[in-house]
């Protein structure tokens, strides 16, 4: 699901280049096509749109609230009122302090038994 954020953030900033895209337009056409370009199950492709919505909110320093509340709302309609350049700054930047939590890919070390006394001695 991270990656999945990923890509979809850097879609929405490209696709903010075109003329009649807007950004909540774009978030939510990941909806209709995320197993074809997120590589998830499209039913989890409004969970991607909701997290990379929440990450660009948060970017403008801005509280995104619950992933699906009024807040994201707000938060996206005033995103869209700013120029299309620094819609992309903002996108830019969610992507960059997104990919700074990417999960660990290193496994888990294994949980290890606590320490006994050796047999035959005492205290």
């Amino acid at each position: 699901m991270h990656n999945a954020t990923l890509i979809l953030l850097d879609i929405v900033e490209d696709c903010l280049n075109d003329d009649d895209a807007s950004l909540t337009g774009v978030l939510g056409g990941a909806r209709d096509h995320a197993e074809h370009m997120l590589g998830i199950p499209s039913t989890y492709g409004v969970l991607a749109e909701a997290e990379a919505a929440a990450q660009i909110v948060q970017a403008a320093g801005l509280d995104a609230g619950s992933p699906f509340g009024l807040a994201l709302a707000q938060g996206l309609t005033g995103i869209e009122q700013l120029p299309v350049q620094q819609q992309q700054q903002l996108v830019r930047t969610a992507a960059r302090r997104y990919a700074i939590t990417a999960p660990s890919r290193t496994p888990a070390a294994p949980a290890t038994a606590p320490r006994r006394p050796a047999p035959g001695r005492s205290r």
